[in-house]
């Protein structure tokens, strides 16, 4: 149990720690932050709806609806994929970028103060460990992230 709930409050904690940082810092929330950063190390700064919603390990509505909102404000755009009108993609648009190349130093910076330096290399070696065994087995993989 204090496995369990060390866990649920600490990554609450964190991620409202780090999102007000990064909405005080960049007017970006966590999720828009996470959203963008997903679109930027994707080729062409673009992923298909599906991919992207896979990669956030989000449904797709939940992924429209955000990227409606994050749309309104021109941080990115939609469009048809050009084999099958059928299926869209989400794309970060030149405003995107810059306002994630001017948030991620604040965002790196955050993260370091709310986890990495709270902890000493033993202790982020552990954690690392724990989250690899237990995403592979939530993503049914195996360590190398073979699917078993």
């Amino acid at each position: 149990m204090r496995a369990w709930l060390g866990f649920v409050f600490t990554r609450d904690l964190i991620a409202a720690a780090v999102g007000r940082d990064s909405l005080r810092a960049s007017n970006l929330t966590y999720v828009e932050y996470t959203v963008l950063a997903r679109l930027a190390d994707a080729p062409d700064h673009r992923r298909s709806f599906a991919e992207l919603a896979a990669v956030l390990e989000w449904s797709q509505s939940r992924l429209s609806h955000q990227i409606t909102r994050m749309e309104k404000r021109g941080l990115v755009a939609r469009e048809s994929i050009p084999d099958d009108a059928r299926r869209t993609a989400a794309v970060l648009t030149d405003k995107g970028v810059q306002v994630l190349d001017s948030a991620a130093p604040a965002h790196v910076d955050s993260v370091r103060r709310h986890m990495v330096d709270v902890l000493d290399r033993g202790q982020l070696t552990a954690l690392a460990d724990i989250y690899d065994t237990l995403l592979a087995h939530h993503r049914g993989t195996d360590a190398r992230g073979q699917h078993t």
